[in-house]
């Protein structure tokens, strides 16, 4: 190589180092912006980690009708839900048998809480499940005569509602907010449809009051989706499976009737052999305490938890071992 090449790349060189000095000396002194690591990826990191190991298993709730006091300690209960509201539940599904909303105030908290908790538990396995009852479905339908003033205050700052409808006259300005919430394709009635009105899983079946043979022949998963087309907005009118009569999967109350049983453990043995299941679990109709019927085939958990009612908090524990009743938080 001849001494021009040379003294031309020593030139090169030269101005390279400077441009490079003059480039940190600019930046010397400033903050660069780059984004904190989120605490939340560390949290779900040290979660997925407490719960290795962990087995599945299945928490049912009965009726919470506006209770969040009552929905906590049900949480609380069954080791899905820690001091700060955080899922620690690992694989635990959580079944909610339907009837949050009316009655109590804090209907939209527990909807809430129980939408976070389930995004918070699929990163452990976890899931957490609200069936469709029929204080939603009346809701949805445009019945409001049980919903609380307070209930309606926590809707008041929903935007871009229609509040003109006709159905909606007489009705505080708060309840027209949640009454546009809860009609068919608002925004609450979306999320009520991401929601099934009967739930299988762990050889038990979810369902608010009862199911009967007439609900398997017209099937279950049609029943599922034909609920959820009409909170969407796509449809006029929910099934007939779901309408206010006595032999309805949300209305029914044969299933809490002591005068019934020996009926209606013929008719369970019949549903379950149908779905080659082992349990039923329903609602709907308050007991004094959470309890089996039918040799264990069907699981009475409305236990009117809440404020209107009064009763004690309990919930159901299934497991691949057994099914128990939990009555104190451990």
């Amino acid at each position: 190589m001849d001494g021009s090449r040379i003294g031309g790349l020593a030139i090169q060189l030269l101005l390279v180092a400077g441009l490079l000095a003059a480039a940190g000396a600019l930046l010397e002194g400033c903050e660069l912006d780059v984004p904190p690591d989120d605490p939340g990826d560390d949290d779900s990191a040290s979660e997925v980690d407490a719960c290795a190991g962990s087995e599945p298993r299945i928490v049912a709730i009965g009726d919470l009708h506006g209770d969040l006091v009552a929905a906590r300690e049900a949480l609380r209960m069954g080791g899905v839900l820690d001091e700060e509201d955080r899922w620690i539940g690992c694989q635990t599904t959580v079944v909610q048998v339907g009837d949050i909303l009316d009655r109590g105030d804090d209907e939209r908290a527990i909807l809430d809480l129980l939408t976070r908790l389930d995004e918070e538990a699929s990163a452990t396995g976890g899931e957490v499940v609200h069936l469709n009852g029929n204080h939603e479905i009346i809701t949805v339908y445009g019945v409001y005569d049980y919903a609380t003033e307070g209930a309606c205050e926590a809707f008041a700052d929903l935007e871009g509602l229609d509040l003109d409808r006709p159905e909606l006259e007489g009705l505080s300005d708060a309840c027209k907010v949640r009454a546009a919430a809860f009609a068919p394709g608002g925004p609450y009635a979306a999320l009520l449809a991401e929601q099934p009105v009967t739930f299988i899983a762990g050889g038990s079946v979810f369902v608010h009051a009862g199911l009967f043979s007439s609900h398997l022949e017209y099937g279950l998963d049609r029943i599922n989706d034909e609920v959820a087309g009409w909170m969407r907005g796509e449809v006029e009118e929910p099934p007939g499976a779901v309408g206010n009569t006595s032999n309805s999967l949300v209305w029914t109350r044969a299933y809490g009737d002591e005068e019934m049983e020996d009926t209606i453990c013929e008719i369970t043995a019949g549903v379950l052999d149908a779905l080659q299941l082992d349990r039923m679990v329903v609602g709907h109709t308050v007991q004094l305490e959470a309890n089996p019927a039918c040799d264990g085939m069907l699981w009475r958990i409305d236990t009117g938890m809440t404020a209107y009612y009064g009763g004690s908090v309990e919930v159901l524990e299934i497991t691949d071992i057994d099914a128990r009743i939990l009555t104190d938080v451990e």
